[in-house]
């Protein structure tokens, strides 16, 4: 029978003594986590060590940490503004700091990107897993605690709740939990802020064995980032490789939502669309080509329902049902306007939404031939950090084995596009990235880590175009790699190659890709951009106007401070008063009356940067 609380702390004492005080706690990835109950669990468990608390979870989310002054200045009224009262973790800090107790243990299989490579715990805990492959992990630690957020309604037949966020991995636990294969405590933390997503996320809550309510926090929702002319020139390339009638899946960030708004612009602003590819790659495509506006239109099938989908169905582009549905999605997470959208919708409209397992949607397994008919001619879109001129893709982590991230389902969606007729992986990587000194390439001739490996090589694409690979020779995959390489480091990769035997010595490559510089791209974009499709936030941002201005101009800074040289070039380019904006910007980071040295440099430097940018 169904218990209901609206004190965590006592929810919690239910808990440890139905568990005995040895307690396996398993909660969603990212968004769904019920904080509240997880808080008063780990407070219990670090007040008395004769409880064991083991955490079993994925993307732990926590509010932005500025590092130096200048992000601080930047980042603390936005973080003000967007997160409120959101509960952090508890187990954040001590994680971080190694100073958890003996009797707690958390064990993640994805991170946030980048956040624990230099916590020895979190890297020690990590469990290297396909997200598909997560909850065979789970079941066998036996977990029996599952807790997450969920949406609550009143019917005629009784209360039923949704997983809303995050079916993802808790619809299966549920199912072994009803095998008999485990037998955990249900907890569900109700938040009002949460949509109520049917489908297979909704259960009665006579499902539910304890449900806490009463304290609706404000849901976790980081602001979208910008898109950089680099993500544009991604986006561009990817949406004429995506046919009408076909299936999408995208990730998140800025280089999806990107490829979201090229296949926007193809759309609804085709003519620009046709322009900036032929200006982009000049008449010479690789891979597929599809240029018209969508008929047929899309089918989302994706692990996680990014924002953007959102924006496509509203342009039309998302538009292709199977059984009355456009979009199945395993979870989502995304910024405040994201979900005020998504609880203003009618049921009717939120019906065309289906959020399923992802053992349904990462996998072809089960009803094969239902998921067959249904991702036609798909294209799996996902990001990966470097490339290797024999395709093998990294995504996830460095050579020196600490985690950057996690597999997730990049690599099950690799394997549907190889087992499903008429569908390509697309990867996308920028080109370069900021070294600690100067540019570095991101496309290397080797790297001692491996995501995807060169025998699932297929589509490739950097900001400088696309690299078709599948069931080409090593020979021409290294051709097709040093097309979409930023010219400044062909040379050494091309010798390297050659070298190594895999390319022939009289190779040359064609003068077309030796202008491949930012500043070329820049050229080839402006009148795109000049026509205003290319903006920073094509859907909108939480940042103000005048936080737009200070992105690009902190990102300049942030470069300028790794030569002190270059640091003073541009201090000297920041004397005097700037115009009305620039002034705007410089008191919104509290330095329009900087007092003494440091905080007058700021200001010199930033007043640079705004000019610049």
């Amino acid at each position: 029978m169904t218990q209901h609380h609206t004190d965590a702390a006592r929810l919690a004492d239910t808990i440890i003594e139905h568990t005995g005080g040895d307690i396996v706690l398993a909660m969603p990835l990212g968004l769904g986590k019920a904080n509240l109950t997880c808080n008063a669990l780990y407070a219990r468990a670090a007040a008395d060590p004769s409880i064991s608390l083991t955490i079993m979870t994925a993307l732990t989310l926590e509010k932005p940490n500025p590092g130096n002054e200048l992000e601080r200045r930047f980042i603390k009224p936005v973080i003000d503004r967007l997160f409120g009262d959101y509960p952090e973790l508890d187990y954040v800090t001590p994680l971080r700091r190694g100073t958890l107790p003996d009797n707690i243990k958390i064990i993640e299989f994805f991170f946030l990107a980048g956040k624990w490579l230099g916590t020895p715990a979190a890297q020690q805990n990590y469990i290297s897993a396909n997200y598909t492959h997560a909850l065979g992990a789970i079941l066998d630690r036996k977990p029996n605690v599952l807790a997450q957020i969920v949406a609550r309604r009143e019917t005629p037949d009784g209360a039923r709740i949704s997983l809303s966020c995050n079916p993802d991995l808790t619809v299966d636990l549920l199912n072994a939990r009803d095998a008999g294969i485990i037998s955990p405590l249900m907890i569900a933390e109700v938040n009002d802020n949460l949509p109520f997503m049917g489908g297979d996320a909704e259960y009665a809550e006579t499902e539910i064995d304890h449900v806490l309510t009463g304290a609706s926090w404000p849901l976790f929702a980081p602001p979208r980032e910008p898109v950089s002319l680099t993500d544009h020139a991604i986006g561009l390339h990817i949406a004429r490789l995506v046919p009408d009638g076909g299936t999408l899946q995208i990730g998140i960030g800025s280089i999806g939502d990107a490829v979201a708004a090229g296949l926007i612009m193809r759309h609804t602003n085709n003519a620009d669309f046709c322009d900036a590819i032929a200006e982009l790659e000049e008449g010479d495509l690789s891979g597929p080509r599809h240029t018209d506006t969508f008929k047929a239109g899309l089918f989302g099938a994706s692990e996680m329902f990014v924002p953007a989908f959102l924006d496509l169905i509203e342009a039309g582009v998302l538009s292709r049902e199977v059984d009355g549905v456009c979009l199945q999605a395993g979870f989502f997470l995304g910024p405040s306007d994201f979900y005020q959208r998504l609880r203003d919708m009618t049921d009717a409209q939120r019906a065309r939404i289906a959020m399923r397992p992802v053992s349904y949607v990462n996998e072809l397994y089960g009803p094969e031939e239902e998921k067959r008919r249904a991702r036609t001619n798909a294209r799996f879109i996902n990001s990966g950090m470097m490339a290797t001129l024999l395709g093998a893709v990294v995504s996830d982590g460095l050579e020196d084995g600490r985690v950057v991230s996690g597999v997730g389902g990049q690599y099950n969606f690799v394997a549907q596009a190889f087992a499903l007729e008429g569908a390509r992986s697309i990867i996308a990587i920028r080109a370069t990235r900021e070294g600690a000194k100067n540019a570095e390439s991101n496309i290397r001739w080797s790297y001692g880590h491996t995501t995807i490996p060169r025998h699932l090589r297929d589509i490739v694409v950097t900001e400088y175009g696309v690299a078709d690979l599948r069931g080409k020779s090593d020979a021409q995959v290294i051709a097709a790699m040093l097309a979409i390489t930023d010219s400044r480091f062909q040379d050494e990769l091309m010798a390297t190659a050659k070298n190594a035997g895999k390319l022939a010595k009289d190779f040359a490559l064609n003068e077309r890709y030796r202008a491949n510089t930012p500043e070329q791209l820049a050229q080839r974009l402006a009148a795109t951009q000049a026509k205003g499709d290319l903006p920073a936030f094509p859907f909108g941002s939480d940042f103000t106007d005048v936080e737009q201005r200070l992105i690009p101009a902190l990102g300049l800074m942030r470069a300028a401070a790794a030569s002190p040289l270059k640091a003073l070039r541009l201090a000297a380019g920041g004397l005097g008063t700037g115009t009305t904006e620039q002034e705007q910007a410089i008191a919104r980071m509290g330095l329009n009356a900087p007092s003494g040295l440091r905080q007058k440099l700021y200001a010199a430097l930033l007043r640079a940067a705004l000019r610049q940018t």
